[in-house]
């Protein structure tokens, strides 16, 4: 089984995850731009952030043999941080990045005034990068999120096909299956959906347009739930190819928008670096 995670916080992630992903069968992986777990005290800290989300990170994976990417965007819960937008005018610089595949995350968090701004910016900014957009919905109150989301989506005028509306759940996954956009699902041990869940959905509505992701962070997440769904949709019946679609062509389609996805040479992970014994190699000079 060979899994891509299309959405997956590997800065909160140890060492340890990246090798038992790796015999998990993943193989590759985004990972989204997102709040530090606490609030940023001014938009300079974004800059070693987004330099590592580029170059730390990339190379903590290559050593596992897992693919590395990137999106990068100013997110919802942080536009609400007046000492966090100047970070707008920063993002240029990094979309024009090899390694950025996305916009991302944007969208809603508390869906107020400034996060409409903030989404409608980087929206635009997706359309002048030629880039696809990684769109987060809020937690709460997520049905209305879903529907405001999709109409800012619209307004902006990039191509739904671009887009994809992420951590839905069955109350809005109708919402969002016949606009055009891609379908994201966040695979959580209690909250967002479950691998049973899942199954259910990709049963109702196919395996078109559908991504599964782990979206594991700082908080309570398991990175090794989108091969867990991947097993539940074999039990289920799924075949092969079905599950080869979900967790690796899908995403590959849809980031491969930007032109800039690189899934070559993934056969040959490192090993321990024999000079130093170490399980995880030293990145810069």
């Amino acid at each position: 089984m060979r899994i891509f995670d299309p959405h997956i916080h590997m800065t909160s992630r140890t060492t340890d995850d990246y090798e038992r992903m790796a015999a998990a069968g993943v193989r590759a992986l985004v990972e989204p731009a997102f709040w530090l777990g606490q609030p940023r005290t001014s938009a300079a800290s974004f800059t070693d952030y987004f330099d590592s989300l580029i170059g730390w990170e990339p190379f903590r994976a290559g050593q596992f043999g897992v693919r590395h990417h990137a999106t990068i965007a100013l997110n919802p819960k942080e536009a609400n941080d007046a000492r966090c937008r100047p970070v707008l005018d920063l993002l240029p610089r990094y979309l024009d990045k090899d390694a950025v595949v996305a916009v991302g995350e944007i969208g809603y968090d508390s869906m107020t005034p400034e996060e409409d701004e903030a989404f409608a910016a980087q929206l635009a900014l997706a359309v002048a990068h030629d880039l696809p957009a990684l769109v987060h919905t809020p937690h709460r109150d997520k049905a209305r999120g879903v529907e405001r989301t999709l109409a800012v989506v619209a307004e902006s005028g990039i191509e739904p096909g671009r887009v994809v509306v992420d951590h839905l759940n069955e109350v809005t996954v109708k919402l969002v299956r016949d606009t055009g956009c891609w379908l994201g699902f966040s695979i959580y041990p209690d909250t967002k959906m479950t691998p049973s869940r899942m199954v259910e959905l990709l049963r109702e509505y196919g395996t078109e347009r559908m991504l599964v992701n782990s979206a594991a962070d700082w908080g309570r997440s398991d990175p090794l739930l989108t091969r867990a769904t991947g097993e539940a949709m074999s039990t289920a019946g799924f075949s092969d190819d079905d599950i080869d679609k979900v967790l690796w062509r899908n995403p590959v389609e849809f980031y491969g928008q930007s032109g800039r996805l690189d899934l070559s040479d993934l056969e040959d992970p490192a090993a321990v670096d024999p000079q130093t014994g170490n399980s995880i190699l030293r990145g810069g000079s």
